[in-house]
């Protein structure tokens, strides 16, 4: 899963530019919706939720706008109904895209999702088209400062994780969605500088050369800037 730890490693560098714009509340409003829709608002019960309230807490968000955030993912904001979609398509190069919405009018979504993505040389395709590229998968990163790798090691063969990557600044663990909650416990409990949440992680990956990443970067940002987008998932591996 190299090639989309990279492209996880831009977009989290991207998400730390979106903060300097000013944007950094949307993103993690977006976080909460997504982890309160697919795990409920208890954030005692649902992990997924708990890290991205705790993200969002760090950086100063306003307790009303968590739990609107919250209320909005489990459908409990009054006067509005929202739900859940997602759309399939293609984008610059190939690349298949995976588009999670939460939207009050899906009339007015799926016009816009299909003229962005033909603005910027995508296309969106039918229901199964790329769907199947992916595996739900839940994500975990930790934070390498001040980390003793060796004990570190050690507690992933005790808790049975065997699927991980090490990055510059972070170890990226692969769990499986029913352990996700439990591992994320039991890594909390033993006091790690965590981040994490449940993802559809690309099983099939499409090489790309790096120059045309501005392109792709750009029809993925732009979709993300949509208000009924929730999250973008690619199978991008991008080639030096």
């Amino acid at each position: 899963m190299s090639g989309h730890s990279k492209w996880s490693t831009i977009k989290r560098k991207k998400g730390a530019k979106d903060a300097k714009r000013g944007a950094e509340f949307t993103r993690l409003g977006k976080d909460i919706t997504l982890a309160a829709r697919d795990g409920g608002g208890d954030i005692n019960m649902n992990a997924a939720l708990r890290l991205a309230v705790k993200k969002a807490r760090s950086a100063n968000m306003p307790n009303d706008n968590i739990d609107r955030a919250i209320k909005k993912g489990t459908g409990d904001l009054p006067g509005v109904k929202y739900e859940s979609y997602i759309y399939e398509g293609y984008g610059p190069q190939g690349i298949a895209l995976l588009i999670e919405v939460l939207t009050d009018n899906k009339n007015r979504t799926v016009p816009e999702m299909r003229h962005l993505l033909s603005k910027h040389n995508g296309n969106l395709g039918e229901s199964g088209c790329v769907q199947w590229m992916f595996e739900k998968k839940g994500t975990i990163l930790i934070n390498k400062k001040d980390l003793n790798e060796d004990n570190f090691l050690n507690d992933l063969l005790d808790i049975g994780i065997e699927n991980f990557e090490e990055l510059d600044d972070e170890y990226q663990l692969f769990i499986n969605p029913e352990d996700f909650s439990n591992t994320i416990q039991l890594l909390e409990e033993k006091k790690y500088d965590l981040e994490g949440d449940l993802s559809l992680v690309p099983i099939n990956m499409i090489g790309v050369e790096s120059r045309h990443l501005d392109q792709i970067s750009k029809l993925i940002e732009t979709l993300e800037d949509h208000d009924d987008v929730q999250k973008v998932h690619t199978n991008l591996e991008i080639i030096e």
